[in-house]
């Protein structure tokens, strides 16, 4: 396992993840990409249970994404199978499990502030976390053709993943009303959110 783990997180972080996994006595299975989820954790029929990891992850989110379900699984057995899946039990068992991992011989210097910042109440994700996330995704493989919501002008059309063509409204609070042509309903996206814009 140890010589599979090199390949998606951080060299310095293989041997703890590898000590997190056997400790917890769950099952890693690495995916290929799912649009909707970096990962997720379950209880399986027979009782053992089971994390899956997208495969086309970057090293930090890869360990990131790890460790926050292993965290699930964790919180569950301490606290019992009733508390909300990213409540106040998970958030304490996510900061203290990745704790050790927020170290400079782990993470670039420049996500150690963002990752501090972000482990004092974590989200049930990090792509809700626009400035941590943004910072991740510097270190993904580019998709030359994808660009973020809000780099697209006011009024700017683009298409999601799924064929979906939007039109850029203005920003409420944090988030962007996009409108969705065909159907003229309103939906709100992350600043973050990858799309593909359509020239005009």
């Amino acid at each position: 396992m140890d010589h599979i783990l090199q390949k998606y997180v951080p060299e310095r972080a293989v041997e703890p993840s590898l000590q997190l996994i056997k400790k917890s006595g769950v099952h890693l299975k690495i995916v290929d990409k799912r649009v909707t989820r970096h990962g997720d954790y379950r209880k399986l029929a027979n009782g053992s249970h089971q994390i899956t990891v997208n495969a086309t992850l970057n090293k930090y989110r890869f360990l990131i994404t790890l460790i926050h379900e292993i965290a699930h699984l964790v919180a569950f057995e301490k606290y019992g199978r009733f508390i909300k899946p990213h409540g106040l039990e998970w958030k304490r068992t996510f900061q203290y499990l990745m704790l050790p991992f927020i170290r400079p011989e782990i993470f670039p210097t420049r996500l150690l502030p963002l990752l501090a910042r972000h482990f004092k109440n974590p989200k049930a994700s990090s792509d809700t976390d626009a400035r941590l996330s943004l910072a991740l995704k510097e270190y993904d493989v580019q998709h030359l053709d994808m660009s973020f919501v809000f780099e697209i002008p006011h009024g700017g059309f683009f298409r999601l993943y799924n064929g979906k063509i939007f039109k850029k409204g203005n920003k409420r609070v944090k988030r962007y009303e996009c409108v969705e042509v065909a159907t003229g309903r309103t939906y709100l996206f992350q600043p973050n959110a990858e799309v593909e814009i359509i020239e005009s």
